[in-house]
């Protein structure tokens, strides 16, 4: 199964890598765009509405520690 829109986060204590992946213009490519999102709950509301946005169905999450908590 391929995910057509996805998220991958490395989260660390301060913030978080978001690398977003969506379809390309032409058909079987893909664009992919990394942000750092920092881990307020503004920042965090802010990065839910950004992925909403660009209608990503699947987030997965690498942290270490419990940094991952506020983006949960």
């Amino acid at each position: 199964m391929v995910h057509q829109r996805a998220a991958g986060m490395d989260i660390s204590k301060r913030d978080a890598k978001v690398a977003v992946r969506k379809p390309g213009k032409r058909q079987g490519t893909y664009t992919t765009t990394v942000l750092t999102s920092g881990a307020t709950t503004k920042q965090v509301l802010a990065l839910i509405e950004y992925l909403k946005d660009e209608q990503v169905t699947t987030v997965v999450m690498e942290s270490t520690s419990d940094y991952w908590k506020p983006f949960y």
